[in-house]
């Protein structure tokens, strides 16, 4: 996991977005006191039209970029803390021209571009940033330092809404992100980049949970986030299940939207915590053969557990919960399950797990208790 889940989400939504258009490199050491650039953008690419569903990213693109995105707004010292990047930049560009007797091409040299949510008028005035000509095409919410500077600064959140920049706003704050992820989950289903971008998006939520504190102690912001992303879960497996009706049979609808699940729980929970052990593997299976609505609710509730020592303990007992309630609260067998259950059901080995919770819909409750008593002396 993550110490900066939203940094760490910025550089990878970047880099995926931009790699088809040149190379993209995230945490790019420059000298002086080893400055990380955020993200180094070098176009070798000008396809038009990935260029244009890019919107304001694409004219972002268009160019050698060192783009350093703020989750908070940014203030003075950050901001000269990029310029000196950017000039450590093109002072190594500058050195390795002088290495090949080469002159330094305008076209070689990078643009540094800020996104921050908001920018203060006192802070703009500060810097000497302008909003450009209107006859320039870049809009609301992007001012530059003089030309020779090479600085553009993009205040997320003064943004029109639209597609043009929906991509740069999803790495806004609050209500702003939210819009955008909103408009993210409007576009067709089949469109590559929505796919891509709802995965960082789902990994973000996992490292948001694994990261922040108890529910009191958590930001309200992110939590709001969470609960904005969880909602896209259901959608991506609706669409798993859309395309299994779409092969006509009843057991391709059934088998895509379980294996659909499957992925989804799996990523999800290797972000956490890794390689998953494995008992946890075990659970994950039975857990795809939930509905759609009982695993977006699951998916959520996984959100919302607290990080700690005993988490991975956590998350197994709310799996095996599940798994049990699916056989025998729902069925009717029970109203609630034994106090001792899902403890004895965890203390089976991994192997003896997997072949009791594949047998699990063919059992009565009394069945289970008599096998797990029997497993267990």
């Amino acid at each position: 996991m993550t110490k900066f889940p939203h940094d760490q989400f910025a550089k990878e939504y970047l880099q995926e977005l931009l790699s088809p258009l040149g190379q993209v490199e995230t945490s790019k050491a420059v000298t002086a006191e080893v400055r990380e650039i955020d993200v180094w953008f070098q176009p070798t690419s000008s396809e038009a039209e990935y260029l244009q569903s890019l919107g304001l990213l694409g004219q972002v693109a268009a160019t050698i970029a060192v783009i350093e995105p703020f989750r908070n707004p940014v203030n003075t010292e950050e901001i000269f803390s990029c310029v000196v990047k950017l000039l450590n930049s093109r002072a190594q560009l500058g050195r390795v021209a002088n290495r090949e007797d080469q002159r330094l091409k305008e076209r070689q040299l990078p643009t540094l571009w800020i996104l921050t949510p908001t920018a203060s008028e006192l802070l703009l005035d500060s810097f000497g940033f302008r909003a450009p000509e209107e006859s320039e095409g870049w809009g609301k919410g992007v001012y530059f330092l003089t030309e020779v500077w090479r600085v553009g600064l993009i205040a997320i959140h003064q943004l029109p809404r639209g597609p043009q920049t929906m991509w740069l706003r999803m790495l806004g704050r609050g209500r702003v992100q939210e819009q955008a992820i909103a408009e993210l989950s409007a576009l067709p289903v089949d469109n590559p980049l929505r796919t891509n971008a709802l995965q960082l998006l789902y990994i973000l939520q996992a490292n948001l949970q694994a990261n922040t504190p108890p529910i009191p102690a958590r930001d309200d912001e992110d939590q709001e986030l969470v609960m904005a992303i969880a909602p896209l879960f259901q959608q991506h497996l609706e669409a798993a299940k859309q395309q299994g009706q779409e092969e006509g049979r009843e057991q391709g609808r059934e088998q895509g939207r379980e294996e659909g699940q499957r992925m989804i729980l799996e990523s999800f929970l290797q972000v956490r915590f890794g390689e998953l052990d494995p008992r946890t593997v075990a659970l994950i299976l039975p857990i795809s053969a939930l509905a759609v609505a009982e695993f977006t609710l699951l998916l959520v509730q996984l959100s919302t557990l607290p990080a700690g020592q005993n988490e991975h303990q956590q998350v197994q007992n709310l799996l095996a919960q599940k798994v049990l309630e699916k056989s025998f609260i729902q069925s009717g067998q029970l109203e609630e399950l034994p106090v001792n259950l899902i403890p004895n059901l965890l203390a089976l080995s991994p192997d003896n797990l997997s072949s009791l919770l594949a047998e699990l819909p063919q059992l009565s409750i009394e069945e289970l208790m008599a096998r797990l008593a029997q497993s267990l002396t």
